[in-house]
Protein backbone atom coordinates (compact mmCIF):
# COMPACT_ATOMS: atom_id res chain seq x y z
CA UNK A 1 0.00 0.00 0.00
CA UNK A 2 1.68 3.02 -1.14
CA UNK A 3 1.66 6.17 1.36
CA UNK A 4 0.52 9.66 0.89
CA UNK A 5 1.86 13.38 0.36
CA UNK A 6 -0.68 15.92 0.41
CA UNK A 7 0.43 19.09 -1.19
CA UNK A 8 -1.06 21.93 -0.89
CA UNK A 9 0.39 26.02 -2.07
CA UNK A 10 -0.81 29.06 0.26
CA UNK A 11 -0.88 32.94 0.43
CA UNK A 12 -2.37 34.31 3.08
CA UNK A 13 -5.39 31.88 3.03
CA UNK A 14 -6.38 31.94 7.23
CA UNK A 15 -10.10 31.83 6.37
CA UNK A 16 -9.58 28.42 4.10
CA UNK A 17 -6.49 26.63 5.17
CA UNK A 18 -7.73 24.94 8.47
CA UNK A 19 -11.16 23.57 6.42
CA UNK A 20 -8.75 21.95 3.98
CA UNK A 21 -6.28 20.38 6.57
CA UNK A 22 -8.92 18.91 8.43
CA UNK A 23 -10.55 17.25 5.06
CA UNK A 24 -7.20 15.29 4.47
CA UNK A 25 -5.17 14.86 8.02
CA UNK A 26 -7.10 11.51 8.37
CA UNK A 27 -5.62 10.09 4.52
CA UNK A 28 -2.51 11.93 4.35
CA UNK A 29 1.03 10.07 5.67
CA UNK A 30 2.60 13.19 4.67
CA UNK A 31 1.08 17.06 4.64
CA UNK A 32 3.53 19.45 2.78
CA UNK A 33 2.26 23.29 2.63
CA UNK A 34 4.33 25.61 0.66
CA UNK A 35 3.48 29.05 2.04
CA UNK A 36 4.55 32.68 -0.35
CA UNK A 37 5.77 34.14 2.72
CA UNK A 38 2.22 35.03 3.74
CA UNK A 39 1.49 37.92 5.97
CA UNK A 40 -2.02 36.77 8.10
CA UNK A 41 -2.12 33.62 10.17
CA UNK A 42 -1.75 30.73 7.79
CA UNK A 43 1.33 30.08 9.41
CA UNK A 44 -0.12 29.38 13.00
CA UNK A 45 -3.39 27.49 12.09
CA UNK A 46 -1.09 25.41 9.57
CA UNK A 47 1.37 24.27 12.87
CA UNK A 48 -2.29 23.57 14.42
CA UNK A 49 -1.52 20.34 12.20
CA UNK A 50 0.95 17.78 11.94
CA UNK A 51 2.20 19.73 8.39
CA UNK A 52 5.72 20.33 7.21
CA UNK A 53 5.27 24.20 6.92
CA UNK A 54 7.68 25.47 4.21
CA UNK A 55 8.40 29.00 2.55
CA UNK A 56 9.15 29.95 -1.01
CA UNK A 57 9.24 32.38 -3.07
CA UNK A 58 6.44 32.89 -5.55
CA UNK A 59 7.50 32.38 -9.31
CA UNK A 60 3.95 31.17 -10.90
CA UNK A 61 1.60 28.80 -10.33
CA UNK A 62 3.08 26.49 -12.22
CA UNK A 63 5.95 26.68 -11.34
CA UNK A 64 5.52 26.90 -7.54
CA UNK A 65 3.42 23.83 -7.01
CA UNK A 66 5.92 21.76 -9.29
CA UNK A 67 8.47 23.13 -6.68
CA UNK A 68 6.16 21.50 -4.10
CA UNK A 69 5.99 18.64 -5.32
CA UNK A 70 9.57 18.34 -4.92
CA UNK A 71 9.21 18.33 -1.65
CA UNK A 72 6.47 15.55 -1.12
CA UNK A 73 8.00 12.58 1.09
CA UNK A 74 6.26 9.76 -1.57
CA UNK A 75 5.72 9.81 -5.05
CA UNK A 76 1.79 9.30 -4.67
CA UNK A 77 0.48 12.56 -4.14
CA UNK A 78 -2.51 14.57 -3.32
CA UNK A 79 -2.70 18.04 -4.63
CA UNK A 80 -5.44 20.57 -3.16
CA UNK A 81 -5.56 24.38 -3.38
CA UNK A 82 -6.01 25.93 0.17
CA UNK A 83 -9.60 27.12 -0.50
CA UNK A 84 -10.69 23.27 -1.43
CA UNK A 85 -11.64 20.23 0.51
CA UNK A 86 -12.48 16.65 0.15
CA UNK A 87 -15.94 15.77 0.80
CA UNK A 88 -16.51 12.82 2.69
CA UNK A 89 -17.33 10.43 -0.09
CA UNK A 90 -14.80 11.04 -1.57
CA UNK A 91 -12.55 11.06 1.31
CA UNK A 92 -13.14 7.53 1.53
CA UNK A 93 -12.79 7.03 -1.68
CA UNK A 94 -9.39 8.03 -1.12
CA UNK A 95 -8.28 5.60 1.58
CA UNK A 96 -9.46 2.78 -0.10
CA UNK A 97 -7.39 3.57 -3.29
CA UNK A 98 -4.98 3.83 -1.38
CA UNK A 99 -5.29 0.32 -0.68
CA UNK A 100 -5.54 -0.79 -4.04
CA UNK A 101 -4.07 1.68 -6.10
CA UNK A 102 -4.71 0.61 -9.88
CA UNK A 103 -4.36 3.56 -11.81
CA UNK A 104 -1.32 6.19 -12.83
CA UNK A 105 -3.60 9.31 -12.27
CA UNK A 106 -7.52 10.06 -10.35
CA UNK A 107 -9.42 12.54 -11.48
CA UNK A 108 -12.45 13.99 -9.63
CA UNK A 109 -15.15 16.94 -9.94
CA UNK A 110 -15.24 19.96 -8.17
CA UNK A 111 -17.92 21.18 -6.83
CA UNK A 112 -17.94 25.38 -6.20
CA UNK A 113 -19.47 27.52 -3.72
CA UNK A 114 -20.04 30.84 -4.71
CA UNK A 115 -21.04 33.85 -2.16
CA UNK A 116 -22.35 30.64 -0.35
CA UNK A 117 -24.00 28.88 -2.85
CA UNK A 118 -23.34 25.76 -4.93
CA UNK A 119 -22.98 26.55 -8.38
CA UNK A 120 -23.75 22.90 -10.68
CA UNK A 121 -23.92 24.71 -14.09
CA UNK A 122 -22.30 28.07 -15.73
CA UNK A 123 -19.24 25.83 -16.88
CA UNK A 124 -18.16 25.45 -13.04
CA UNK A 125 -19.47 22.04 -12.79
CA UNK A 126 -18.46 19.06 -12.71
CA UNK A 127 -15.17 21.20 -13.66
CA UNK A 128 -12.66 17.76 -13.82
CA UNK A 129 -9.76 17.69 -11.96
CA UNK A 130 -6.88 15.80 -12.26
CA UNK A 131 -5.39 15.65 -8.28
CA UNK A 132 -4.45 12.47 -7.20
CA UNK A 133 -1.79 10.75 -9.47
CA UNK A 134 2.12 8.93 -9.12
CA UNK A 135 4.28 12.14 -9.81
CA UNK A 136 6.88 10.00 -11.53
CA UNK A 137 4.41 9.80 -14.30
CA UNK A 138 3.19 13.44 -14.98
CA UNK A 139 3.84 17.06 -13.29
CA UNK A 140 1.88 20.77 -13.19
CA UNK A 141 1.88 22.15 -16.75
CA UNK A 142 -0.62 24.37 -18.52
CA UNK A 143 -0.57 28.28 -18.61
CA UNK A 144 -0.69 30.37 -15.57
CA UNK A 145 -2.49 31.28 -14.17
CA UNK A 146 -4.64 27.62 -15.26
CA UNK A 147 -2.46 25.10 -14.20
CA UNK A 148 -3.00 21.01 -14.77
CA UNK A 149 -1.56 18.26 -14.29
CA UNK A 150 -0.38 16.33 -17.63
CA UNK A 151 0.71 13.07 -17.19
CA UNK A 152 2.83 10.96 -19.71
CA UNK A 153 1.77 9.18 -22.78
CA UNK A 154 -0.09 5.90 -21.86
CA UNK A 155 -0.92 6.37 -18.17
CA UNK A 156 -3.78 4.84 -16.53
CA UNK A 157 -6.66 7.35 -15.47
CA UNK A 158 -9.78 6.53 -13.48
CA UNK A 159 -12.61 8.83 -12.95
CA UNK A 160 -13.93 9.28 -9.25
CA UNK A 161 -17.30 10.30 -8.77
CA UNK A 162 -17.16 12.47 -5.73
CA UNK A 163 -16.13 16.03 -5.33
CA UNK A 164 -13.43 18.35 -4.48
CA UNK A 165 -15.43 21.13 -2.58
CA UNK A 166 -13.88 24.65 -3.44
CA UNK A 167 -15.19 27.51 -1.36
CA UNK A 168 -13.86 29.77 -4.09
CA UNK A 169 -15.54 33.92 -3.35
CA UNK A 170 -16.95 35.14 -0.35
CA UNK A 171 -17.64 38.21 -1.82
CA UNK A 172 -18.70 39.67 -5.39
CA UNK A 173 -15.84 42.09 -4.91
CA UNK A 174 -13.27 39.10 -3.74
CA UNK A 175 -14.32 37.77 -7.72
CA UNK A 176 -13.44 40.98 -9.25
CA UNK A 177 -9.97 41.67 -7.75
CA UNK A 178 -8.93 38.20 -8.55
CA UNK A 179 -10.41 38.96 -12.09
CA UNK A 180 -7.88 42.05 -12.22
CA UNK A 181 -5.04 40.11 -10.83
CA UNK A 182 -5.48 36.71 -12.90
CA UNK A 183 -6.13 38.35 -16.23
CA UNK A 184 -2.68 39.81 -15.99
CA UNK A 185 -1.01 36.70 -15.69
CA UNK A 186 -3.28 35.07 -18.18
CA UNK A 187 -2.38 37.99 -20.47
CA UNK A 188 1.30 38.23 -20.09
CA UNK A 189 1.32 34.42 -20.89
CA UNK A 190 -0.51 34.81 -24.07
CA UNK A 191 1.69 37.65 -25.20
CA UNK A 192 4.73 35.22 -24.33
CA UNK A 193 3.38 32.77 -27.12
CA UNK A 194 3.07 34.90 -29.56
CA UNK A 195 -1.14 35.80 -29.61
CA UNK A 196 -2.70 38.83 -30.90
CA UNK A 197 -5.49 40.44 -30.17
CA UNK A 198 -7.90 43.12 -31.49
CA UNK A 199 -11.17 45.14 -31.07
CA UNK A 200 -13.40 42.14 -32.32
CA UNK A 201 -11.78 39.44 -30.82
CA UNK A 202 -12.59 41.25 -27.40
CA UNK A 203 -16.29 41.96 -27.98
CA UNK A 204 -16.31 38.34 -29.77
CA UNK A 205 -14.43 36.22 -26.95
CA UNK A 206 -16.51 37.75 -23.83
CA UNK A 207 -19.85 37.95 -26.25
CA UNK A 208 -19.82 34.06 -26.68
CA UNK A 209 -18.34 33.25 -22.93
CA UNK A 210 -21.47 34.92 -21.54
CA UNK A 211 -23.77 32.95 -24.11
CA UNK A 212 -22.14 29.47 -23.70
CA UNK A 213 -21.73 29.48 -19.71
CA UNK A 214 -25.66 31.66 -19.07
CA UNK A 215 -27.54 29.33 -21.95
CA UNK A 216 -25.52 26.40 -23.49
CA UNK A 217 -23.84 25.74 -20.01
CA UNK A 218 -27.70 26.17 -18.25
CA UNK A 219 -26.27 28.50 -16.21
CA UNK A 220 -29.52 30.36 -15.86
CA UNK A 221 -30.27 27.78 -13.67
CA UNK A 222 -28.23 28.63 -10.75
CA UNK A 223 -30.43 31.95 -10.22
CA UNK A 224 -29.15 35.28 -9.27
CA UNK A 225 -25.44 33.92 -8.64
CA UNK A 226 -25.31 32.13 -11.67
CA UNK A 227 -26.12 35.75 -13.67
CA UNK A 228 -22.99 36.90 -11.66
CA UNK A 229 -20.54 33.96 -12.62
CA UNK A 230 -21.52 34.06 -16.24
CA UNK A 231 -21.36 38.35 -16.60
CA UNK A 232 -18.17 37.89 -14.64
CA UNK A 233 -16.81 35.21 -16.97
CA UNK A 234 -17.31 37.35 -19.77
CA UNK A 235 -15.78 40.58 -17.68
CA UNK A 236 -12.67 38.44 -17.38
CA UNK A 237 -12.46 37.23 -21.16
CA UNK A 238 -13.03 40.60 -22.15
CA UNK A 239 -10.16 42.17 -20.02
CA UNK A 240 -7.79 39.32 -20.53
CA UNK A 241 -7.87 40.38 -24.54
CA UNK A 242 -8.18 43.94 -24.13
CA UNK A 243 -5.01 43.62 -21.37
CA UNK A 244 -3.50 41.62 -24.21
CA UNK A 245 -4.20 44.22 -27.23
CA UNK A 246 -2.72 46.50 -24.58
CA UNK A 247 0.76 44.64 -25.08
CA UNK A 248 0.56 43.67 -28.36
CA UNK A 249 0.39 47.77 -29.00
CA UNK A 250 3.20 48.99 -26.48
CA UNK A 251 5.79 45.19 -27.21
CA UNK A 252 6.03 44.89 -23.77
Amino acid sequence: MPNLSVVIITFNEEKNIARCLASIETIADDIVVVDSFSTDRTEQICLQFKVRFIQHRFEGHIQQKNWALQQAKYPHVLSLDADEALDEKLKSQVNSIKENWTADGYTMNRLTNYCGQWIKHCGWYPDKKLRLWDTRLGDWGGTNPHDKVIMQKGTRITHLNHDILHYSFYTIDQHLKQIDFFTDISAKAAFDAGERSSSFKIIYKSAFKFFRDYILKLGFLDGYYGFIVCKNSAFAKRMKYRKLQELNKSGA
